[in-house]
């Protein structure tokens, strides 16, 4: 029960109408008023004879109904303002889509025609369009000459978080870029999966140049599992700059091309669609356009459950008035205020 009355529960409730709590303070101003009014009022005056009078210190008594009064209207205010502890519960209903993301981390993905560069960026926009996704199950795969899956389908989205950020440049050796090989991994993640919809995204800034599945291969074999394929194609044609030369340490420039046409050819396989990024800007609109056209059917129910705590407050306010209306009629009164 004493619970109630400490300093941590009170200020962990919810307030219905919080500012009652505001006239607290202004309690011990009606006493003040009360008193201020009493010496206004005619005075009886009592002669004494000659002689010193003693100080009674039980007449400070007298103050005690007062302040049983003033915890009295105290209380009834806490509970007038409604103290309440509110819960919520959230349900979501409907399924949700399995996603799994390719991603290239070849060098030619520290080519810095997107700042500062491409893998660089390509991990930033990714990240946000993870954070995007509610209720779906999402994977992350990184491959250049090789290609592994770094998280498997999970709702676990710090997980991917985590991963995503630790991508590098050199992280698998045998660099190139092995598409073919990528998507191979990622039917692997998909293929068993009871998801209304199953898709790939890749994103890749050249062309196949290693691996042993042929790529467009790999794409049939996704249609062939009803799984969905979107490439994003990553960068600038032509020369682009990349690095600093070690001697002069001027900017280097060299000459990359992306595979668009193959690229096209992949998505067409799998019934998806494919885009070009040239910018970090265009980037972000492509992943944008990939959400719109993949949502997840979630529907989230959330019930409110509100408790009101005003109860104990008010039972201790009555007794507290009933306490000052017996006190009134004993000798701690004054009846010649009052």
């Amino acid at each position: 029960m004493l619970d109630y009355f400490r300093y941590a529960t009170l200020a962990g409730y919810q307030w219905q109408h919080p500012w009652l709590l505001g006239l607290l303070p202004l309690l011990p101003l009606l006493f003040g008023l009360r008193r201020l009014l009493a010496r206004r009022r005619a005075r009886l005056v009592v002669a004494f004879g000659p002689g010193t009078t003693r100080r009674d210190w039980a007449a400070l008594l007298r103050f005690v109904p007062d302040a049983v009064l003033g915890l009295s209207l105290a209380w009834a205010l806490v509970a007038l303002a409604r103290p309440q502890r509110t819960s919520e519960r959230t349900e979501q209903t409907g399924r949700g889509i399995d996603l799994v993301l390719a991603l290239d981390v070849s060098g030619s993905m520290g080519i810095g025609d997107l700042q500062p560069n491409r893998l660089e960026a390509a991990k930033r926009v990714a990240a946000r369009f993870l954070a995007t996704r509610t209720g779906d199950r999402l994977g992350l795969v990184a491959f250049a000459g090789d290609a592994y899956a770094l998280a498997p389908l999970t709702t676990d989205y710090d997980l991917l978080r985590e991963e995503l950020a630790g991508l590098r440049l050199g992280q698998i050796a045998n660099d190139g870029t092995a598409i073919g090989t990528a998507l191979g991994v990622c039917i692997n993640r998909l293929r068993a999966s009871q998801a209304a919809s199953r898709v790939v995204v890749l994103l890749s800034d050249g062309e196949n140049t290693a691996g042993a599945l042929d790529p467009l291969l790999a794409a049939q074999l996704a249609h062939a599992y009803g799984i969905r394929l979107y490439t994003i194609g990553l960068g600038q044609d032509g020369l682009v700059p990349f690095g600093q030369d070690s001697a002069t340490g001027r900017p280097r420039f060299v000459q990359t091309r992306l595979d668009e046409t193959t690229m096209r050819q992949l998505a067409q396989a799998a019934d998806g669609r494919f885009f070009r990024a040239t910018d970090t800007t265009a980037l972000q609109t492509v992943f944008g356009q990939i959400n719109a056209l993949e949502k997840s059917e979630i529907k989230q129910l959330r019930y409110r459950n509100t408790q009101d705590f005003y109860r104990p407050y008010l039972l201790l306010s009555a007794a507290l008035w009933l306490l000052w209306l017996g006190l009134k009629s004993t000798f701690l009164s004054n009846p010649l205020e009052d």
